[in-house]
């Protein structure tokens, strides 16, 4: 209870033993796979300690598209709301300590508690304007303001992360991001 009380703050007594009971603590080695292409996912995952990834392939191409630390939430965010098969993997990059907590509990703690309800429409808000944002920064930056951008979002990342996913996560070759990063260096 303790931890969880840390970790959310916001929310009441209640809520938060309701919130025990529903999650399923977790620890993982470095490059696990939480979630599968194909599969349906119905989890969403809350990193106390670790990080991890979503992507997908595409013409045989591995390419992230979010990035999850400490005190982040991820998901298959396409599979979790439509209910439709995930085009996404969900892997960690380092060995983690997870909660999970399935979709239906998230409904439930929502229905039963309007504290919870509240954190719950402020993660889906914060997920939607995190993906807008990296949309928007491939979309009209160029490479390297994107690159200080995802530094400044995820401190530390490039210490943790292999540098094959931080540059696709950028939409970038490994050349290019390695330009950027020895620019930097000169500087």
């Amino acid at each position: 209870m303790i931890e969880l009380k840390q970790q959310f703050p916001q929310l009441s007594e209640s809520c938060l033993v309701d919130l025990k009971e529903a999650v399923n603590y977790i620890q993982t080695k470095t490059n696990e796979l939480l979630v599968r292409e194909g599969e349906y996912a119905n989890k969403a995952f809350f990193i106390l300690e670790g990080s991890a990834r979503a992507y997908y392939l595409k013409e045989g191409k591995d390419i992230t598209d979010w990035f999850a630390l400490e005190n982040d939430f991820i998901s298959a965010i396409v599979s979790f709301f439509s209910a439709e098969p995930s085009p996404h993997f969900i892997e960690t990059l380092e060995p983690s300590k997870l909660l999970v907590i399935s979709k239906d509990a998230i409904e439930e703690l929502a229905i039963k508690h309007a504290d919870f309800e509240v954190l719950y429409r402020q993660i889906i808000t914060n997920t939607m304007l995190q993906q807008q944002r990296r949309l928007n920064a491939i979309l009209f930056q160029r490479a390297e303001n994107r690159y200080h951008q995802m530094l400044d979002n995820y401190p530390g990342i490039t210490q943790r992360v292999p540098l094959t996913h931080i540059a696709s996560y950028l939409g970038i070759t490994l050349e290019t991001l390695s330009r950027i990063r020895g620019k930097l260096l000169k500087s």
